[in-house]
């Protein structure tokens, strides 16, 4: 099962800059790693909620205070799709 997630920068409720990348078996964190990458921005760190919120609604929302660098964006986005899986849903 392999989707991808968008990650896109927001700043005043407006996209600024988005990747989208591949996340092979549910493996958010290594291709949220790659997208940081891409778009020169620090990892954000992941706390509990995080997982939960992904685990629950495949969405997570960053703020500033979770980078140990300054960030320009109000908030960091992440999003997880797979065109495959609303096939196989009835």
């Amino acid at each position: 099962m392999a989707g991808s997630i968008w990650v896109r920068e927001i700043k005043r409720n407006k996209i600024k800059r988005d990747i989208v990348v591949p996340c092979a078996n549910h493996d958010w964190e290594q291709a949220l790693s790659e997208a940081c990458r891409a778009l020169d921005i620090a990892m954000p760190l992941v706390v509990a909620r995080h997982q939960k919120d992904f685990e629950d609604f495949r969405q997570l929302r960053f703020l500033p205070e979770h980078f140990l660098e300054g960030v320009a964006f109000d908030r960091l986005e992440v999003e997880y799709f797979d065109p495959d899986e609303k096939k196989s849903r009835p």
